[in-house]
């Protein structure tokens, strides 16, 4: 699974840091999103998958192919 964020979508709610927190991290001055792992371990795939479930914003994007 590759992971893509969208920095001009995000608004900083940080529920994708709550569900997958090794795979996504925030900026300390306005709590945009940071991608810390394009390419997560398939362990961690439902976790990411539920992050992109629960982003207000629709700024993350899973290519599963």
């Amino acid at each position: 699974m590759k992971v893509v964020v969208d920095q001009d979508k995000c608004i900083g709610s940080g529920q994708c840091v709550l569900a997958a927190a090794d795979v996504f991290d925030q900026r300390d001055d306005d709590a945009i999103v940071v991608l810390l792992q394009e390419n997560p371990a398939a362990d961690r795939d439902e976790d990411v998958r539920q992050a992109a479930r629960l982003c207000p914003a629709l700024a993350i994007e899973l290519d599963e192919s």
